[in-house]
């Protein structure tokens, strides 16, 4: 009993974030990136949700799941960006236990669900590209609903995979994490318990996930090119490949940086956190900007949507 009291009492109630850097003028730069980088998500992916869903040329399931990854960009970002915009300028980088498991769970939820998501959209190219006349039967509303609803079922439970193991850890100090937020390779280190189930949990679910669902979109794009490739016509092939293009570089950015986490020798560490603010903050305000740029109808609806609102305070003004 004594023994278990001492447990007790030495266990650690919160954690000091270390961040990016431990320099005060490095900290402010950070601070000034990241706050214009997450207003820039919140407009670019707000503005991709009011146009699809003003627009109703673009109520389809491509548009309909592109809007949905704007809002999974958009809740990604927000679980770590905000909080780390605060402690760059805070002298106490603190975040207590409950907290940074809280983070840690919605982080590897919305990440989880993206990924999810990702494959999701290269299913819809490949059914609207492969099975053109059984698209509209195949990708029905309701279809489309649940599938949906799957991903985030998937991420969910990822997440929980994820945080179970750290939670049975014990934590007796230090207690400084060497990241922006509570990422849980860098909160295992800390703890005074054996790591080997969570580390195996760790490396077992996200790299699943992240290389099987990385396998799965090599899959549907071989038989998307395999299919665009035997249209007789330039401007046919042209016009799939155009579909296509934007959410294969999405998912280049996407993927690229979490398969290297899981496929880089185990003793090299020293680049995470760094290729954690590329897919936590610079992912989420790329892919706006890709499908806009991309897109012609999307870049046409913001147009339009973007008329509509000058035509507005013209007649305000009147």
């Amino acid at each position: 009993m004594e023994g278990t009291a001492i447990r007790n009492e030495t266990r650690v109630t919160q954690f000091i974030l270390i961040g990016l850097s431990s320099n005060p003028d490095v900290q402010i730069i950070f601070f000034v990136l990241f706050l214009v980088m997450y207003l820039g998500t919140i407009v670019g992916n707000l503005l991709i949700m009011i146009t699809i869903y003003v627009d109703f040329q673009l109520h389809t399931p491509m548009y309909f799941f592109l809007s949905t990854l704007s809002f999974i960009d958009l809740g990604l970002s927000t679980v770590t960006v905000p909080r780390s915009i605060v402690l760059f300028l805070s002298e106490r980088k603190t975040i207590s236990f409950s907290e940074c498991l809280v983070q840690m769970f919605f982080f590897h939820f919305i990440g989880g669900t993206e990924c999810f998501h990702l494959v999701l959209m290269a299913y819809d190219r490949y059914v609207a590209i492969c099975h053109p006349l059984r698209y509209t039967t195949i990708m029905n509303r309701q279809a489309c609903l649940l599938l949906v609803f799957s991903t985030w079922v998937g991420g969910f439970i990822h997440s929980c995979g994820q945080t179970f193991p750290i939670v049975q850890l014990y934590f007796c100090g230090p207690n400084e994490i060497d990241h922006f937020f509570c990422e849980g390779h860098a909160l295992a280190v800390l703890a005074c318990s054996s790591t080997f189930f969570s580390e195996t949990a760790d490396w077992a679910n996200s790299g699943t996930v992240a290389v099987g669902c990385f396998t799965v979109l090599l899959v549907s794009y071989a038989y998307i090119i395999s299919t665009v490739l035997k249209i007789p016509s330039a401007e046919g092939r042209q016009k799939a490949f155009s579909t296509c293009a934007s959410h294969l570089t999405v998912v280049t950015l996407f993927f690229g940086p979490i398969v290297y986490l899981y496929m880089r020798p185990s003793d090299i560490f020293d680049t995470d956190k760094f290729l954690s603010v590329f897919y936590a903050t610079i992912t989420p305000l790329l892919n706006p900007c890709i499908y806009t740029l991309r897109n012609e109808k999307v870049r046409n609806a913001v147009k339009k949507l973007g008329g509509r609102k000058v035509s507005s305070l013209g007649a305000l003004k009147n």
